[in-house]
């Protein structure tokens, strides 16, 4: 069984003794094309993910901001980077530090860098480093 995948980058909030399902359910398919096992998306025992990016966007990276350097609207959002789009993803939770996504905003594009990493520093500010050949370390300041 071939269980390479594309697409189907998920966000899970493990918990003890639930099964996540891979590869027996996966929002991804094949390289190349073509369902992963049965192709399920959902099975009777497994719990989905709390989110799942298809195209998946290679996520690299990713932080909790607690701090309210940004405002009160970002503390508790989730911040995800994107290898293969090049982009850092701001996900806006329902309430802080829960699981139920509201809505994703992209940050940082079209700068032709991939997000390699992202982490909230002892500031309370997000850095981000990017992989380019020249790599840099971005420090996303508040408007």
């Amino acid at each position: 069984m071939n269980t390479a995948s594309q697409g189907g980058d998920e966000i899970n909030l493990p918990q003890p003794g639930r099964n996540y399902g891979w590869p027996v359910i996966t929002y991804g398919e094949n390289y190349g094309g073509g369902a992963i096992g049965q192709g399920l998306t959902a099975q009777t025992g497994m719990a989905q993910p709390r989110h799942y990016w298809v195209p998946a966007i290679a996520p690299s990276g990713m932080a909790f901001l607690t701090r309210t350097r940004y405002g009160q609207a970002w503390v508790g959002n989730l911040f995800v980077g994107s290898l293969k789009f090049g982009y850092l993803n701001r996900i806006e939770l329902a309430a802080p530090f829960e699981g139920k996504i509201v809505r994703e905003h992209k940050l940082l594009v079209d700068r032709g860098e991939r997000i390699r990493d992202v982490r909230q520093g002892p500031d309370g500010l997000l850095y981000v480093l990017t992989d380019k050949a020249s790599g840099r370390l971005i420090r996303l300041l508040p408007n």
